[in-house]
């Protein structure tokens, strides 16, 4: 029989400041990772006042990451040194491996509605961290959106319900899950036992266990452990949250700023190209 997974622990996101000046919220950062193996850090941009948010992220430099940005309203226009530039709208997702060394930009801009993005950041193994980086655009309208039974699922990577996500051959063979749960109603998924899950609610309220009786709120981080299977259940006021897994890579982390190594070595090795102007493997600085 499968287990269902317990929530190890909960806590609420944390508001901080990025880029050039960009307020939001970090689900988890430096201090939760090394828990959340593969994953790095969660921050959530969400706010009506383009202040908060249009000063953006100019041009600055990733290595040995993936980063995953997932608009939900709004826009947010890009550039990198291998020549991709646009711009990613409501629903659409952008999955840029850094491997060997990526420099971009990712800049808000301005709604009169409300601005929501989130970016979450997924460490690579030392056997990938050189590898040539590589930069995909997922557009709303091709991520499989499943409904039933009041349970709208949009599946970015993984599968759920016999469908699959439009991402492949990601490393870490991750899950993410954009979920949608109507008042009073029951979700369960399951998953690799010896993957790392952990949800991140959006809106609304829910019981993330079917041995608890605490709910969860908007903007908390919910942790799992061992176990084949999540049930989670919503509040009165419905549920919307993400459901993120992946396979743990179980190596040292040596991490600075956008740049992510094995050993404080090869952080000082990266910074050095960066400011020497070798840091660029493949393409050109933009």
């Amino acid at each position: 029989m499968s287990k269902v997974r317990e929530p190890q622990k909960v806590w609420d996101a944390a508001p901080v400041m990025e880029g050039a000046g960009v307020r939001l919220s970090r689900a988890f950062g430096h201090a939760q990772a090394p828990e959340l193996d593969p994953f790095l850090l969660l921050d959530d941009i969400h706010s009506r006042n383009p202040e908060d948010y249009t000063a953006g992220f100019p041009w600055h430099p990733h290595r040995g990451i993936e980063t995953v940005t997932y608009v939900l309203h709004g826009d947010v226009e890009h550039g990198d040194s291998i020549g991709n530039r646009g711009s990613i709208g409501d629903g659409d997702v952008q999955w840029m491996t850094a491997g060997s060394g990526i420099v971009h930009q990712e800049m808000p801009q301005p709604t009169r509605g409300d601005m929501r993005g989130l970016q979450l950041w997924v460490n690579l193994p030392a056997s990938m961290k050189m590898m040539d980086p590589r930069y995909r655009d997922v557009k709303a309208d091709t991520i499989p959106l499943i409904t039933e039974n009041g349970t709208r699922v949009r599946v970015i990577a993984g599968n759920y319900g016999g469908r699959s996500g439009p991402m492949k051959d990601l490393v870490q063979n991750p899950g993410y899950l954009d979920v949608t749960l109507s008042p009073g109603t029951r979700f369960g998924h399951n998953f690799e036992h010896d993957h790392t899950v952990f949800a991140y609610t959006l809106e609304g309220t829910g019981i993330f266990s079917p041995a608890s009786e605490t709910s969860v709120f908007e903007e908390q981080v919910v942790l799992y452990g061992p176990g084949d299977r999540v049930e989670i259940t919503s509040g009165e006021k419905g549920l919307r949250f993400f459901l993120i897994s992946g396979q743990p890579v179980g190596e040292p982390v040596a991490w600075r700023g956008p740049i992510v190594m094995n050993t404080e070595e090869e952080l000082y090795e990266a910074f050095r190209e960066y400011r020497d102007g070798t840091f660029i493997k493949v393409g050109e600085h933009p």
